[in-house]
């Protein structure tokens, strides 16, 4: 009896891991590990490091694991999709598919980007694992942002809707690529943002500035229904900005009266 249950335990992770994969499930705490099986956090992380790279902690310093399979293995880690809810529930802070990541699902693949672009509600360090890169970016109102759970997925996963993704590629411009880059990465999705849907995320993010920029660039794109529609919801009074803040402003530049927007970047026409 004593031999079976050394026998059981020696081989413990490798089966729970086994019925997690069984279940649909690629990643697990070692708290859910040692409640699953009865090991201690000691022997628990021994059979982990026994495992070698078929279980991968998520960063060095948290206690989370992948589950990679024999044909992931040269990827480094399973694919995002199927882990990222799992892995934000276990930290306990909102997230979403966001940006140019967002973008991709809804068919817009002007620009190829080798990362997955996350929002979440503080700062957080990138992931590398193996080839899989995730970015990670600061929303501290990120409640505001409407999002859904992406259709026919393999596990649930919350991604920012049509409407909210271009607004955010205007907020983050400076970080994904400048407003050029992210004018030509929202024109492919334009079929797919709704008006009624644009007004409720406006008033949702209530943002004054990054609105002010949203017009100008779907008018400079030739969006100049859902242009009218953001120019209806502005106030009457609003402040000059630039389009970017990460240019200089030269005497030159020119001001679009329209949305108060100084055309600083050099890269849109009047």
């Amino acid at each position: 009896m004593i031999k079976q249950t050394k026998k059981y335990q020696n081989g413990a992770t490798a089966s729970f891991i086994d019925t997690k994969l069984a279940k649909g499930f690629a990643s697990f705490s070692l708290e859910e590990l040692m409640k699953g099986t009865g090991l201690s956090m000691v022997a628990a992380n021994n059979q982990l490091r026994r495992l070698g790279n078929k279980a991968v902690r998520v960063t060095p310093r948290q206690q989370y694991f992948l589950v990679v399979t024999p044909d992931q293995l040269e990827f480094g880690a399973p694919p995002v999709e199927w882990w990222l809810d799992d892995y934000f529930k276990w930290l306990g802070h909102p997230y979403y598919l966001a940006l140019q990541s967002a973008a991709t699902v809804f068919g817009s693949s002007q620009q190829s980007i080798q990362e997955t672009q996350v929002i979440t509600d503080m700062p957080r360090r990138d992931i590398t694992l193996g080839r899989i890169r995730i970015r990670f970016f600061m929303k501290s109102r990120i409640g505001k942002t409407i999002t859904r759970q992406l259709p026919n997925a393999r596990a649930p996963l919350l991604v920012s809707t049509p409407e909210s993704t271009i607004f955010d590629l205007v907020r983050y411009a400076h970080s994904v690529g400048g407003i050029e880059r992210v004018a030509e990465t929202i024109e492919p999705m334009l079929k797919l943002v709704k008006t009624d849907n644009l007004l409720k995320m406006l008033h949702s993010e209530n943002e004054i500035a990054t609105t002010q920029r949203l017009g100008f660039v779907l008018e400079t794109i030739g969006a100049d229904k859902l242009a009218s529609a953001v120019l209806k919801w502005l106030p009457h009074n609003i402040q000059i900005i630039p389009i970017s803040t990460h240019h200089k402003i030269e005497k030159f530049a020119s001001v679009n009266q329209t949305w108060s927007v100084i055309n600083n970047t050099g890269v849109f026409h009047d």
